[in-house]
């Protein structure tokens, strides 16, 4: 076994280049056996098998900086510098990350898990290089997918007219999650068919010298062949014109030329994009025919490709068959997604009604101002995104959707833990954000007959912009309908009285129910409307508790919380003991939801023990 006696990138350089295409398989093989009993991120890995070797053959990221693109592509690099071994703990609570994270080695330049910032980053990393007057190799490695994201050309745009010594490693396999869509997808299929003249052009420029560019002559034949090219073959590329030297497209499998290619591209000492075309899930036939069931997958049998453990229904399917019943009831509701059809449970509505569903591709901000554009003309547009993309959207929520008091409803999907995808896909932030612009209507269902409840309320109902969050995955123990009012008292009870809002409302029954075993009277609120938060009925509804507990998965600073209790300290109903739960002000790892909620005191043993402390104390 080759792969054995991989355990640093220098062990990847010193192997024959004969030896190399067995070093691949094995990778693929490793990659199977082991995102199968951990899930992952499968498909996006295996097409990126050859490239990544090629990377480590030609470039020293303990030093050079490969900053990555969304990140999900990183296991092969993680496998090649170092953490084989670890492999049995990815994702886990404690364990590997599925994304690149400094902390864990020098060979990770960036954390990376959200889309289209990697050439701002490398740009930036770049400058920091020539003003320091340091000597290495700087590599944005995007996909295609991220490449609809607007980010991704504020930092082509000044990255080219920049000048600075930098790759982008374009990996173009013609998908995001979902099949790409938009004009850059289909500009980047032109570029496939474009002849590969590179060797041609490294032959000629080999004639002017180590610095052709400073050579009068070679500069006019550029000038000449540019004019040319742009007569008989308008489109050109877009990332010429933007200022860089384009090398491809390659073949993302042959990994001869691929070493070949990305030398040369450090050699040319300048803005470079190398395009490669790769196939995603490249060399296991079912990552290969269903690359969307296999970009982030559960464990599942590598013999058959079947996820070992089928879930229920989810709020995210709940949401997708709701809508389209909402659609089908009245012609101007519609549909958005962020390149999340499948994932945000939409790909239904996208069957049914296909002229009134739109997939934006990785461009929320964009999604959101299309909304509010689709509102101002009398539609009701209706967004489904994960709670942590939406934080890209943040701005236009603000100019394109409050200040104009536009109806147009979020979908806010994932909202609170989600568990192995770790730090950067939490959706901990909008019930913050989201409460705090003036003018929004924030829903947090705890069940799937609420979710249906609200989201009619939302687009039928309701006024202005409205969000209804709700989490991953499936309800829990409460699965009743209070939709009608925006608080509720579900249980009385006068020893204590416990705020929550969304899923976390399972967690106090549970914690009603341990202490009422010990004799404490627990009362629960729950609050099915986060924002506006109106004085009267919070006051009404909780009271003045000589023990409040507001239990969150979501950040401290600015939490439900300290605005309950700000209401109630107004209105002369302060506890006298105030006990808020929540994340404070750390970011969340990777592992399960109730791992996480446990070890952040979030589960109904830790709210139970966190009332038997309080009363102990008085």
């Amino acid at each position: 076994m080759i792969l054995e006696s991989i355990h640093s990138p220098s062990d990847v350089k010193a192997l024959d280049r004969s030896a190399l295409p067995q070093l691949c398989e094995e990778i693929r093989a490793f990659l199977v056996e082991h995102v199968a009993e951990t899930g992952g991120h499968l498909a996006s890995n295996l097409g990126a098998v050859e490239l990544t070797v090629a990377i480590h053959r030609v470039f020293d990221t303990s030093r050079d900086r490969l900053v990555f693109d969304v990140g999900h592509q990183c296991y092969v690099h993680k496998i090649l510098t170092g953490r084989q071994a670890d492999f049995s703990t990815l994702r886990q609570l404690g364990g590997l990350s599925g994304f690149p994270k400094p902390y864990e080695s020098i060979h990770d330049a960036f954390i990376a898990g959200q889309a289209s910032n990697s050439v701002s980053v490398a740009l930036g990393m770049a400058r920091a290089r020539t003003l320091l007057h340091q000597d290495y190799s700087v590599l944005a490695l995007i996909g295609d997918g991220a490449l609809t994201g607007g980010l991704a050309y504020e930092g082509l745009n000044n990255a080219g007219a920049s000048g600075e010594p930098l790759i982008v490693i374009l990996n173009d396999n013609g998908m995001s999650i979902n099949p790409n869509v938009g004009a850059i997808p289909s500009h980047l299929n032109r570029l496939r068919s474009k002849p590969a003249y590179y060797h041609f052009k490294k032959w000629y420029r080999s004639l002017f010298g180590k610095h052709p560019t400073d050579n009068a002559l070679y500069r006019f034949n550029h000038w000449i062949k540019s004019s040319v090219k742009k007569t008989l073959w308008p489109w050109s590329t877009l990332f010429e014109d933007m200022g860089f030297t384009y090398l491809g497209p390659i073949d993302g499998h042959d990994l001869p030329r691929l070493c070949d290619v990305l030398q040369w591209a450090r050699e040319l000492n300048r803005p470079v994009v190398v395009h490669v075309n790769t196939i995603k899930g490249k060399g296991y036939s079912f990552a290969e025919k269903d690359p969307g069931k296999f970009h982030g997958i559960g464990p599942f049998d590598p013999v058959t490709g079947i996820a070992r453990a089928q879930g229920g229904e989810t709020f995210s399917a709940v949401f997708g068959k709701a809508l389209s019943a909402c659609a089908a009831e009245d012609d101007r509701v519609c549909a958005i997604t962020a390149a999340m059809a499948d994932g945000t449970g939409l790909s239904g509505f996208a069957r049914e009604f296909p002229e009134r569903f739109f997939d934006v591709a990785i461009a929320e901000g964009h999604g959101v101002s299309m909304a509010a554009g689709l509102a101002a003309q009398g539609m009701i547009p209706v967004f489904g995104v994960y709670s942590t993309f939406l934080q890209r959207g943040y701005d236009q929520l603000i100019h394109d959707v409050a200040l104009e008091r536009l109806h147009v409803v979020l979908g806010v999907d994932r909202a609170g833990l989600v568990g192995a995808d770790g730090e950067t896909h939490h959706g901990c932030f909008d019930a913050l954000f989201l409460s705090e612009i003036p003018g929004y209507t924030v829903l947090c269902p705890s069940s799937f007959a609420e979710l249906r409840h609200m989201l009619r309320q939302a687009i039928f109902e309701l006024d202005g912009p409205v969000a209804v969050r709700y989490p991953r995955g499936g309800e829990g123990r409460f699965r009743e309908d209070t939709a009608d009012e925006p608080i509720v008292r579900l249980r009385q009870g006068g020893d204590v009285t416990l705020v929550g809002y969304g899923i976390m409302v399972n967690h106090l029954l549970e914690a009603a129910e341990l202490l009422e075993a010990e004799g404490i009277r627990a009362g629960i609120v729950k609050l099915n409307r986060i924002s506006p938060l109106e004085h009267q009925p919070v006051c009404e509804a909780i009271g003045k508790p000589r023990r409040l507990l507001v239990l969150e998965d979501s950040f401290g600073a600015g939490c439900v919380g300290q605005r309950i209790a700000a209401i109630l300290a107004e209105a002369g109903l302060a506890p006298e003991k105030l006990i808020l739960k929540n994340l404070g002000k750390t970011f969340a790892p990777e592992g399960s939801v109730s791992q996480l909620e446990h070890c952040f005191g979030l589960d109904g043993a830790a709210v139970a023990a966190a009332v038997r402390e309080a009363m102990r104390d008085d």
